[in-house]
């Protein structure tokens, strides 16, 4: 691979963004506009009903937010006018054709101007309804490759989808497509336009029997799954990403195409400063719920590599890949992670969270401490229920012949423990495919796009995306734990 300055490449270009509002293309946007205040436009998608209530929401939910406070320092005050200059906000919805954008001369603007094409649109939600995590995560991906080829400038289209389309496959993961239809099971019969059929003749048939809003969205999650299952993947969200990936590998025809496959994604390392974290995010809900206190025990295996990156080295690689592959009709995929190049234990991350909350207790809403204490890791689903039944189920069950008493402390009691029971099984149901990951993702592809980028003599030190240089303990000790606290927590 041979290219020059990223920073060069930036200059003068304009960049569509979907999913403007999301956590990683809050730190892209950020990003290209502090390193390259010259890009010509960003335009930036999201889902509104029209442009006013685009611009409140990009406002709101990306300018507004802590992460921009290193580019407003940098604008002296200014940052308004660039952002007036740089970035067009683009109301629109990428389950339908063109985007859902309505304005035809925007769409003629973009048409005519767009050089890149980054989708970061997608529904993340482990059991999100079938429904809606396929308008989004499969055929939103088609729609916006569709927008993509008609862009008269295109120099590349970049597609963010997740390493976790690989479902629970053991051993060296490789960096290789998708086939329309493929499945991990082997189970045949995969056909996209069949899942969409079914999709719609489930709605049809629960809209005549005129069941409840709530029916129908429990009866979408538990379709999703369902299907997922039946063909290889533990969850909807990982299953529908994975066929839009086969959509967009049919489909691409000469477009340059990149995907690039995060693992699980944490707060940033050092870009645009260290520890910035959005939202409650896959394995901080571990986090979270222990330092509330709401977690005494867990399932997982000690020795389960639990694949982590900073957000920022996911953006970093996001932006070199751009370069590299532009105007090359190829397709390429960059598992983005840290299991092969320096894997860290659950273990390891549970000693971690036990270290930083015995010391640094969060402060509940009442001005208290939270004490913690150690947590109890079970190493398989037979020994979890054991513990289940012994310290909850059972006194649960005392617990609840008392409530008939109507004893007033017992009762409180009882709910709260049903609470805790009910979040811990939650995220047991969720997350326990992961805490017992026997996969590692070959990051082969991304090593030769490290080297290619020193090789050129292209600006590494600010785009770094080499997980071999950061340094577990001081990150999630001084920068990942405290992010945590300072913006999910709070």
């Amino acid at each position: 691979m041979e290219f020059g300055s990223i920073i060069g490449f930036l200059e003068n270009r304009s960049i569509l963004v979907t999913g403007a509002t999301g956590f990683l293309a809050k730190i892209f946007i950020e990003k290209i506009l502090r390193v390259q205040p010259n890009v010509k436009k960003l335009y930036a998608l999201l889902r509104a009903a029209d442009a006013k209530t685009a611009a409140l929401r990009f406002n709101n939910e990306v300018i507004a937010k802590e992460l921009f406070k290193v580019l407003k320092e940098n604008c002296a005050g200014n940052l308004n006018s660039l952002l007036a200059q740089k970035v067009r906000v683009v109301a629109g919805d990428i389950t339908t054709e063109n985007m859902g954008v309505k304005d035809a001369s925007l769409l003629e603007e973009m048409w005519n101007e767009v050089d890149v094409v980054i989708n970061l649109a997608a529904n993340t939600n482990f059991d999100e309804r079938y429904d809606v995590s396929m308008g989004i995560n499969t055929l939103g991906a088609m729609h916006v490759l569709n927008f993509s080829k008609k862009c008269n400038k295109l120099k590349v289209h970049l597609h963010v989808s997740t390493a976790y389309v690989a479902g629970e496959r053991s051993g060296l993961i490789l960096e290789t497509p998708y086939k329309m239809g493929e499945t991990l099971n082997g189970e045949p019969g995969l056909d996209i336009d069949l899942e969409k059929k079914l999709i719609d003749d489930t709605l049809k048939q629960l809209k005549a029997e005129q069941c409840s809003e709530d029916y129908v969205k429990s009866t979408m999650k538990d379709l999703g799954i369902q299907r997922a299952r039946k063909f290889g993947w533990p969850n909807t969200y990982v299953f529908t990403k994975a066929m839009g990936e086969m959509l967009l590998g049919q489909l691409k025809e000469n477009i340059p195409l990149v995907i690039v496959r995060p693992t699980i994604v944490t707060s940033t390392y050092k870009d645009p400063f260290p520890g910035w974290a959005e939202g409650v995010r896959t394995i901080d809900s571990l986090t979270v719920g222990y330092g509330k206190g709401r977690i005494s025990c867990f399932l997982g295996d000690p020795k389960a590599i639990i694949d982590l990156i900073p957000a920022d080295m996911v953006v970093n690689a996001m932006i070199v890949a751009m370069v590299a592959h532009a105007n090359q009709a190829n397709e390429t995929i960059y598992h983005i992670g840290s299991s092969v190049s320096n894997p860290v234990e659950f273990a390891t991350i549970q000693n971690y969270g036990q270290r930083y909350f015995m010391t640094h207790p969060w402060i509940n809403k009442e001005g208290r401490p939270v004490i913690v204490g150690n947590v109890t890791v079970l190493n398989s689903m037979e020994s979890f229920q054991r513990y289940l039944t012994i310290h909850y189920l059972l006194p649960l069950k005392g617990l609840q012949i008392l409530n008939t008493a109507c004893c007033q402390y017992f009762q409180g009691t009882y709910v709260d423990m049903c609470r805790k029971i009910k979040f811990v099984l939650r995220l047991v149901e969720l997350y326990a495919p992961y805490l017992f990951y026997k996969g590692y993702f070959d990051d082969m592809n991304a090593e030769k796009l490290r080297r290619a980028a020193v090789a050129n003599g292209v600006e590494v030190d600010k785009f770094n995306f080499d997980p071999k240089t950061i340094k577990w303990d001081e990150y999630f000790m001084g920068i990942h734990l405290p992010g945590v606290v300072k913006h999910v927590l709070k």
